[in-house]
């Protein structure tokens, strides 16, 4: 008998220790729902206090942070070469070209082409900035409203479909002097000759202004999409309290 009591209180108290844990959870459960709730009022609110111009001004000043850091990376020496998400190779179409030349011994050459078309896409680098801070200012405001409540590379997949077709014309001719001053024009030219005279090949020789013009500003978007990422995401990144405020740091 005194056995069955002593049961009956341990079912009791573990009864109550279950029901008391339960609203326990409840209430934290309660709070959290009300904390969440107040962070998004509060996130909600500080985005409605943002004036159209601020969040202009703010994207404006983003991009051209993005840009200016991202040019500044892929012109130094290597900034295309070593970082193999943008390092540009020989073209799709030169790949029986490479392979057939190392195969005879050729490799350094091949190497040397390759090499001298990533230090043209860094020393042409340079002198996209301007093309690309002038097509950020010429953003609207309705077009940075946007882009500060879409993806997380919205600001970049704008600038890549307004500027692309601005930025081949404009790039072009720059590319095409820094690939004769490098050496990549000739460097080309040899490989593809030495290629083009074997016996029972199919002649190739892809247009290398147009193929090292798009790489290079195919990188450029890539380095640029980066930045943008880092900005959103990492408060630090903001420095201005413009951008701290746009972008929810407060």
């Amino acid at each position: 008998m005194q056995i069955k009591k002593n049961m009956n209180k341990v079912i009791y108290l573990t009864f109550t220790m279950v029901i008391f844990s339960v609203f326990s959870s409840m209430a934290q459960f309660d709070k959290l729902k009300k904390n969440i709730g107040k962070r998004i009022e509060s996130v909600s609110v500080s985005s409605a206090n943002l004036s159209q111009q601020e969040v202009g001004s703010g994207l404006k000043e983003a991009l051209t942070k993005g840009v200016e850091k991202g040019v500044s990376q892929l012109s130094k020496p290597d900034g295309f070469f070593k970082d193999l998400s943008i390092k540009i190779p020989l073209p799709v179409e030169a790949n029986k070209v490479e392979s057939k030349l190392r195969s005879l011994g050729q490799g350094r050459k091949v190497d040397q082409t390759i090499e001298s078309i990533n230090r043209a896409a860094e020393d042409a680098t340079l002198a996209a900035k301007d093309i690309f801070v002038e097509a950020i200012k010429g953003m609207s405001i309705n077009d940075a409203t946007n882009i500060l409540r879409g993806e997380v590379n919205a600001a970049t997949a704008f600038l890549d479909k307004s500027t692309r077709a601005e930025l081949i014309s404009e790039f072009e001719p720059i590319v095409k002097t820094s690939l004769d001053k490098v050496g990549a024009t000739k460097n080309w030219k040899t490989i593809f000759t030495n290629y083009n005279k074997l016996p029972f090949v199919q002649n190739v020789n892809p247009n290398l202004v147009s193929y090292a013009t798009k790489k290079a500003i195919d990188g450029l978007f890539i380095q640029i999409a980066k930045e943008e990422l880092n900005i959103r995401q990492n408060p630090s990144a903001r420095g201005t309290a413009l951008l701290k405020k746009v972008f929810g740091e407060t």
